[in-house]
């Protein structure tokens, strides 16, 4: 966005005054995401749509979360649930803690999987173990009490 607004208003604001064309390359960076998205949403779309695990969707039933179509359950990812207690805990203070942990650990799950990991990275080896652990209990033994409210 920073790229594009120096290229459309160069000079008028300090921020963006700067030279905009050497770093040109993340004009096509965008656009191949762009480009990418389109061809693999819509040239390259399988006729069968995915299915969640029929176990999935029992385990969620057992734990009361009725489960129709798609794939999230509306009694909890909706503008209705925000409003109750379960929903706030899930949406707001859980993104809040993704968002948190991301900062604190210094990059996402992908980065550190990805990069830091074929890179041989000593951090990030440690940050995604930690992640997958922290994953494995928060399902495990978390979610089944967040559910019950």
């Amino acid at each position: 966005m920073r790229q594009v607004c120096a290229a459309c208003i160069p000079g008028k604001v300090s921020f963006l005054h700067y030279n905009w064309r050497k770093e040109s390359w993340s004009f096509f960076f965008a656009a191949g995401i762009i480009i990418g998205g389109f061809i693999g949403g819509y040239l390259l779309k399988d006729p069968q749509p995915e299915n969640i695990a029929p176990q999935t969707i029992s385990m969620l039933q057992q734990h009361g979360v009725p489960f129709h179509d798609g794939f999230l359950p509306l009694s909890l990812f909706s503008w209705k649930a925000l409003l109750t207690l379960k929903g706030f805990l899930l949406l707001v203070v859980g993104g809040f803690l993704v968002g948190f942990g991301t900062r604190y650990a210094g990059g996402c799950t992908s980065g550190h999987g990805i990069t830091g990991l074929s890179t041989l990275q000593w951090p990030s080896l440690i940050a995604v173990a930690s992640f997958f652990i922290a994953g494995i209990l928060s399902a495990h033994y978390l979610l089944p009490i967040l559910l019950k409210l």
